[in-house]
């Protein structure tokens, strides 16, 4: 796993990355440039609405980058059987990965063979059909010890990673949850950090807490911010810290060449 105490590659960070554009003002021209910046910079994948899934799958169709698909989004309250159906809609239409946001309002209420359902249907057509689940647990309307709970219920139904948050809740993704999923499930079970990661700094924290994924609306510039760090760096101009643009940033992340 990438960290920040040691040398690393920026293609390497942007392998971490799912390049985002989930708002609901989002247009045609605004995925087109999704797309293009998720190309230029080799991002592990796009995430984007299912009705983007077609255009998405054209665009990048040979590039290396994936296509992932939110079901459920952003408030999970569908029924098990409309999520269902919409993940296998997306999947037919092409997307690799699949983001769907657990029923949290069930969850909180105690319905967990309810939740259990809701993501064990989704894990079961993911797994025949060889696409990778990540469940969105929501971080920030749970308490600790219902994060480890949920974190590992999805685990037992089948998902491939937990994700914190939909980047639409009162908050996102945060250090601590990280290092509270990666210390509560097993090792196969990977952890994507989304919310709220804008800042080069930002992403190396979350990588650094565990994660293994970062989900960004923010990719572009986080890149551009690293690109910047490498070149003041390489004419030694600058230290990393100053380069980041931020007083916490890991003071000993150097970029190679």
């Amino acid at each position: 796993m990438l960290a920040p105490s040691r040398q690393f590659d920026w293609s390497e960070l942007s392998r971490h990355i799912d390049h985002t554009l989930l708002k609901p003002t989002a247009t045609t021209p605004d995925f087109e440039k999704l797309f293009d910046e998720a190309v230029k910079y080799n991002f592990f994948s796009v995430c984007v609405p299912p009705s983007r899934v077609p255009s998405a799958v054209k665009r990048l169709r040979g590039t290396g980058v994936k296509v992932c698909a939110v079901v459920g989004f952003p408030l999970g309250y569908n029924s098990p059987e409309v999520k269902r159906e919409e993940a296998r809609r997306a999947m037919l239409e092409g997307a690799q990965e699949i983001d769907m946001v657990m029923n949290v309002s069930a969850f909180k209420g105690g319905e967990f063979d309810l939740v259990a359902r809701d993501i064990d249907g989704i894990a079961s057509d993911c797994r025949f059909a060889k696409r990778v689940l990540k469940v969105i647990i929501e971080c920030c309307y749970l308490t600790d010890e219902e994060k480890v709970k949920a974190a590992k219920l999805a685990e037992r139904m089948g998902a491939d990673y937990v994700k914190t948050s939909t980047g639409f809740g009162p908050s996102g993704a945060t250090v601590s949850d990280v290092v509270l999923l990666r210390r509560s499930l097993q090792p196969k079970t990977r952890i994507k950090a989304a919310g709220g990661i804008s800042t080069l700094a930002k992403a190396l924290e979350m990588i650094e807490a565990g994660a293994d994924r970062l989900g960004t609306s923010s990719g572009a510039i986080i890149m551009e911010e690293l690109e910047k760090l490498d070149r003041g760096v390489r004419s030694g101009h600058l230290s990393a810290a100053q380069g980041s643009g931020t007083s916490d940033a890991p003071h000993d992340a150097v970029v190679k060449g």
